[in-house]
């Protein structure tokens, strides 16, 4: 539970909820923190493999665990309360409490407003800023008694716009104004909230599901991105780092992720 920690050791012997884990950034931070010895609950949807997509929660709980730490994977909707609640009382159930939770489940869309649909637009709420709200709401208790940390995954057109469609932009600046928003209102707790947002990066939903077929990638992020492509180990170094002692007085901060050049 709970301690004195360092940058180096923010995860050790800690629980940490995941939401969004089987893959891509959301991997990424559940294995940097079980390098350090950290308890991971992965709450993700992907019980069977994709036909084009690496991975699945419980693959992601096997890597987990040959890195160090201690997994347990929860095949669920971050949208379903239900599932949200079965996910924070697998953690308490299994680890005693929960110290860290990363708001990371995320949805993108790329088509402009003219072409975008109703029901992506809702998607794109739904998992960002609703399943944010209900992961937060659920763990609240554990995380006051523990003094923990909540750390939200937006993204630089949550604060820029950039080249993504205004839908997604929408949906990652309401992130960071939850997460501001929860920041005062928690003040007075023993815990703190922050965001991280990370610059261009293609993922497995835009590269599969969103982008135009022979999409010029590389040129899409040096628009989105002109600091540079970020990689997915700067998140989870800021999130050990927010996780840390070293951070203590973090709260409320939105940090910016790029390639190189860490957090800002």
């Amino acid at each position: 539970m709970a301690g004195s920690t360092s940058s180096n050791a923010a995860f050790t012997d800690r629980t940490m909820v995941v939401s969004g884990g089987s893959r891509g950034i959301g991997l990424a931070i559940a294995l940097g923190a079980a390098r350090h010895g950290a308890n991971v609950v992965l709450l993700a949807k992907t019980a069977e493999p994709h036909p084009k997509l690496p991975g699945t929660v419980h693959t992601a709980v096997a890597e987990v665990e040959a890195a160090g730490g201690k997994g347990v994977a929860v095949v669920g909707d971050v949208r379903n309360e239900d599932d949200v609640v079965r996910a924070v009382d697998t953690a308490v159930e299994r680890f005693g409490g929960i110290d860290i939770v990363v708001n990371n489940a995320s949805a993108i869309a790329t088509e402009p407003t003219e072409n975008l649909t109703a029901k992506k637009f809702d998607l794109m709420m739904d998992i960002n800023v609703r399943g944010t709200f209900l992961l937060t709401k659920a763990a609240l208790p554990h995380l006051r008694a523990a003094g923990g940390n909540i750390v939200n995954v937006s993204s630089i057109a949550g604060v820029e716009g950039e080249v993504y469609s205004a839908g997604y932009c929408a949906a990652k600046h309401g992130l960071v104004g939850l997460t501001r928003a929860l920041a005062i209102e928690f003040t007075k707790d023993r815990l703190r909230v922050n965001a991280i947002c990370p610059g261009g990066m293609p993922t497995a939903q835009t590269t599969e599901f969103q982008a135009p077929e022979n999409a010029d990638w590389d040129l899409i992020m040096r628009i989105a991105s002109p600091r540079g492509f970020m990689d997915t180990a700067d998140v989870a170094k800021t999130i050990a780092f927010l996780a840390s002692d070293d951070a203590a007085a973090i709260h409320g901060a939105v940090y910016r992720v790029d390639n190189g050049k860490g957090a800002g």
